[in-house]
């Protein structure tokens, strides 16, 4: 059973929000988050090398010190205020005309070390430790990470009646066309409840934030060992989320593109994959994957079907039935010689929200030889592997729309 809590948030005054608000730190490349940031953009506290007059390594000591600075000086200039009350928040997001709606939280890092938060990817140290530094000089976190828990009904009453009986506290959309709603939780009696139904609840499961998730919890753990009197319930113990029920998210396609054929020619190519998939040739029309098992394939200007055959994959294996697996184990490794998807430099990966027209310019461009576009997973895939704690192939799911950084943000003391 999980423990969450309300806390204390930082957050901007609501005429503000939108100008302080940001895209997260891991979807815009330091060149972009330049030219993106006005001057109040959180971007100058999460990707604080933007302030420097030339380009500067990100991991400099001097770079997490502008970090420190900037959100001192947004809190002094009373771009972000503090709460006087702990409270819980509902966070919504609109895409493309559907709306999910989450809470906000802290949650405990024993529950992520005890497994009761579970994840699906690895995570590397060298992201883990630029994540802790954030954490530990700026003794907040930030940007939340993104979870899901079991939907769960009488949560789904509080959350409708807390937007039905109160005007958002913010409301609005960004420049990606998103729309960000955003609720206080006034009722201390709604918030308790919040916490004793949580209690209940078996499991979390990171969707998108595993380093975030990681390296706070690594941050608590240096707190409690270098604090002699640690009970457990301390505000270091607890990080910030936002967590959806698991039946109003939908994982986006996550695609490849490879640089060459390995040495064969398209002929050769397409001849070899009819050893594994029914291979049939859809013209220059964009084809997108229709269901679980059939694939996209994009090469010398022409859309491909590719379905895999019955015994190429194994349904009963959380990890065999995954589409990503099924791709790297009879294509890019069989046929394009991609054993390592986390090294191999041929390989690129490109996220379903930039559509499948931009598979084909990669390739159409040159830069790459062939495009595969695969079936999105599902919820449900996620949480099974993350059950049997399985760890799924890098680069396998995409949640959109992103949690917008800046819209509230926890302090650890």
């Amino acid at each position: 059973m999980v423990r969450i809590k309300p806390f204390h948030g930082v957050r901007p005054p609501k005429e503000l929000v939108k100008e302080v608000a940001s895209r997260p730190y891991d979807v815009l490349s330091s060149a972009e988050a330049k030219i993106e940031a006005g001057e109040k953009s959180l971007l100058h506290i999460i990707k604080p090398e933007i302030d420097f007059v030339s380009a500067i390594d990100e991991h400099l000591p001097e770079v997490y010190q502008k970090a420190v600075d900037n959100y001192k000086l947004w809190k002094h200039n009373g771009w972000l205020v503090k709460e006087a009350k702990e409270k819980y928040y509902v966070y919504a997001q609109t895409m493309d005309g559907r709306t999910q709606y989450g809470l906000v939280a802290c949650c405990h890092f024993d529950d992520y070390l005890n497994d009761k938060i579970k994840k699906h990817e690895l995570t590397r140290k060298d992201k883990e430790e630029d994540r802790m530094k954030h954490v530990r000089e700026q003794n907040a976190n930030i940007e939340p990470v993104f979870f899901s828990y079991p939907a769960h009904k009488e949560i789904d009453v509080i959350v409708a009646n807390v937007v039905k009986n109160n005007a958002p506290e913010y409301d609005f959309t960004a420049e990606d066309g998103f729309g960000h709603h955003f609720w206080c939780i006034e009722d201390d009696a709604v918030n308790k409840r919040i916490s004793e139904i949580f209690a209940t609840i078996p499991a979390l499961y990171v969707a998108d934030g595993h380093h975030r998730t990681a390296a706070a919890a690594l941050v608590a753990q240096e707190k409690m060992n270098a604090n002699p009197n640690h009970t457990g319930n301390e505000e270091y113990c607890y990080f910030l989320s936002v967590i959806f029920p698991d039946n109003q998210l939908e994982i986006i396609d996550y695609n490849r593109t490879v640089k060459d054929l390995n040495g064969l020619s398209a002929e050769q190519l397409l001849a070899n994959l009819e050893q594994d998939f029914i291979v049939e040739c859809k013209g220059e029309e964009i084809y997108k994957p229709n269901e679980l098992h059939n694939f996209a394939m994009y090469l010398e200007g022409k859309w491909y079907s590719l379905t895999a055959k019955k015994g190429t994959y194994n349904d009963n294996d959380p990890i065999g039935v995954l589409d990503v697996t099924v791709l790297s184990n009879l294509v890019l490794d069989k046929q394009l010689g991609i054993k390592d998807l986390r090294t191999d430099k041929r390989v690129d990966f490109i996220g379903g929200i930039r559509g499948l027209g931009e598979l084909k310019k990669r390739v159409d461009s040159g830069d790459m030889a062939v495009a595969f576009a695969l079936y999105a997973v599902s919820m449900k895939q996620l949480i099974d592997i993350a059950d049997t704690g399985n760890i799924m192939p890098p680069k396998t799911t995409w949640f959109e729309p992103k949690l917008r950084s800046g819209i509230v943000i926890h302090e650890l003391e």
